[in-house]
């Protein structure tokens, strides 16, 4: 006690000598806590290293004077700098490991679907840098023309084909040369399958025996019809956005990158964004951003931090003691997915990738792929689909078709039995509807996912046409010398109700969440963001994702997610959106057949 106030009176008298008033000492004080602010704060602070979160990392610290932090809640891609390390990310074909790894996954499920026989449907996403562009099927599809054309129609203006297309353009360097339709110059490269397996092969000459067209790329002109895929692989590796986008840029003195930080709040002066509150190593922390915050959560964790930080549906805030910053009830809502199925035929030659998954030769492949980047470790074997239309009357291709000459249990988890090939097939523009919502406060709470999945008769009949549409593909005399019997859904599954009930029990999430934060016009009361990617009602924050999404597009999501990005990129910067007019899009002849 007495060494406390002797320090107490020789501070009183060390201010009387210097003359230094309360006032001014108070002054001090906040211009030191300001200093240590500011050392803290950036132009911008990008939330989620993620497929978007990369692209924008990359694109906004081109310009030197513009500073960045990107957080990321996962870790690095890489160990000790090396890919080959981190072989699990990076060789295509090990893709299933992180697929249900925790350690890179937010490892979502959704409330228990009960138009599915009540089952607790597994959402995988990326939690590493590159998001889910680092656990993904690497599969490059943009998706149709008309789905970009109809964003517009729904209050997405400038969000049309020919204000994209430039975008995915600008992203991408294919490896079979620019065209009308692909880049060649951009980080991110596209590749085909090298494997040139027969049953590939099989697939492609039975979908012509069917009478659908074959198309060489399905990015193009003509999404229409059965072809090679495009994929997000180079010289053998994964090409995530981290490896496209984030490490060209790692070394710029303007962008900082922070990993296993979890972003918990928003933070604000009244309606107008400041920066945001974080966790890294135990310790809550905060940044800065002297211009924007900018969410490239994805899907689930941009509305969720919304929420957190009093953003969404006031009553529903209200309830979880949440204070109101804006009422935004679109917040969450309008979630869309898309759904398959793999329909399963066991093959009667020993050629699929059966024998590849025996421990013996998963060491070989894998040494191959560790020494040289080649062999079966270096694609992901979805090399050949396609899209058709359900029936007659559809303008463009609402099934998708992948094709895997192996056999795939519960997401991978479960060892393939036998020699076996399937299709991943289902429905591209499902009319069921769903919704995400906190669970609680807490930022470590995985929110409540309710897809609302096969809720209406069109998603039941679609689902019916997948099933019929693949076995007919699959009788054809293409697949003659390979067919076994059927393994999924079985003979024994004939039905329009037995059909009904196999689908049920059987479709899993193609992992396409979307649209949560919808992207509008200020009229709509569902929209969560402006065509300028501003979130309606308050200043300075935007949401960059697959999230924003007004509807989602015939295909898989990575390819427009980068797109988004890339566009949004130059909407930040100010610069007038890049456009392509009178770009020829296919049409069928005639909308009379269904082929």
């Amino acid at each position: 006690m007495h060494k406390v106030t002797g320090t107490l009176f020789k501070a009183h008298k060390l201010k009387h000598i210097l003359g230094i008033s309360e006032h001014q000492f108070k002054i001090s004080r906040t211009s030191s806590q300001l200093s240590s602010e500011k050392a803290n704060s950036y132009n911008y602070v990008i939330v989620g290293a993620g497929s978007a979160g990369c692209v924008l990392a990359n694109r906004l610290t081109e310009d030197p004077l513009s500073t960045v932090l990107l957080l990321e809640a996962g870790p690095k891609d890489t160990l000790l700098g090396s890919k080959r390390l981190m072989w699990k990310i990076h060789m295509p074909a090990a893709l299933t490991y992180n697929l249900c790894d925790e350690k890179y996954n937010w490892y979502y499920h959704t409330t228990s679907q009960k138009h599915m026989d009540n089952r607790i449907m597994y959402w995988p996403r990326g939690r590493v840098w590159g998001g889910s562009s680092s656990l993904n099927a690497m599969v490059y599809i943009r998706g149709h023309a008309e789905d970009y054309n109809r964003w517009s129609r729904e209050g997405a203006i400038g969000w049309d084909y020919e204000h994209c297309l430039p975008y995915f353009k600008k992203a991408q360097t294919h490896e079979l040369g620019p065209d009308q339709y692909r880049g060649g110059h951009g980080p991110l490269y596209v590749s085909r399958g090298k494997t040139n397996h027969p049953l590939h092969h099989a697939f492609l000459e039975a979908t012509q025996q069917a009478g659908y067209p074959f198309t060489d790329d399905m990015n193009g002109c003509q999404q229409e019809g059965f072809g090679w895929m495009d994929m997000t692989i180079h010289q053998g590796q994964r090409w995530s956005t981290a490896s496209a986008y984030l490490r060209p840029a790692i070394s710029r003195p303007n962008l900082s990158v922070a990993e296993k930080t979890l972003v918990t709040k928003i933070l604000f002066q009244g309606t107008k964004s400041i920066g945001v509150e974080y966790v890294k190593n135990g310790q809550r922390k905060k940044a800065f951003a002297s211009k924007e915050v900018i969410l490239s959560g994805g899907a689930i964790n941009s509305p969720q931090l919304l929420m957190l930080s009093g953003i969404g549906n006031a009553d529903d805030l209200k309830k979880l003691g949440i204070p109101v910053v804006c009422h935004l009830p679109g917040v969450g809502q309008n979630l869309q997915d898309h759904l398959e199925v793999y329909v399963q035929q066991k093959c009667t030659k020993p050629i699929t990738l059966y024998n590849a998954q025996k421990p013996v030769n998963m060491v070989r492949i894998g040494l191959e792929w560790l020494w040289k980047f080649t062999g079966e470790g270096a694609t992901a074997h979805l090399e050949s689909g396609g899209f058709i239309r359900s029936e007659p009357g559809v303008p463009h291709p609402d099934i998708q078709f992948h094709f895997l000459p192996s056999q795939v249990i519960d997401h991978g988890r479960v060892a393939s039995t036998m020699e076996a090939y399937q299709v991943h097939v289902g429905p591209m523009r499902s009319t069921s509807v769903g919704w995400l919502k906190l669970k609680s406060t807490d930022p470590n709470d995985h929110p409540i996912i309710e897809p609302n999945y096969m809720s209406t008769e069109r998603d039941i009949w679609e689902f019916r046409q997948c099933v019929k549409l693949t076995r007919e593909i699959f009788a054809q005399k293409a697949f003659e010398k390979f067919r076994g019997p059927e393994i999924q859904p079985g003979n024994h599954v004939q039905s329009d109700k037995e059909i009904d009930a196999f689908v049920r029990q059987k479709a899993d999430s193609a992992y396409h969440p979307s649209c949560t934060c919808k992207m509008g016009q200020l009229s709509d009361s569902t929209a969560v963001v402006d065509p300028q990617t501003k979130v309606i009602g308050v200043e300075n924050l935007r949401v960059v994702d697959a999230s924003i999404m007004p509807s989602v597009v015939s295909g898989n999501l990575n390819a427009p997610t980068i797109m988004i990005a890339e566009k949004a990129a130059d909407i930040i910067k100010g610069l007038p959106s890049l456009q392509e007019k009178n770009v020829p899009v296919y049409k069928p002849k005639t909308l009379e057949t269904q082929r």
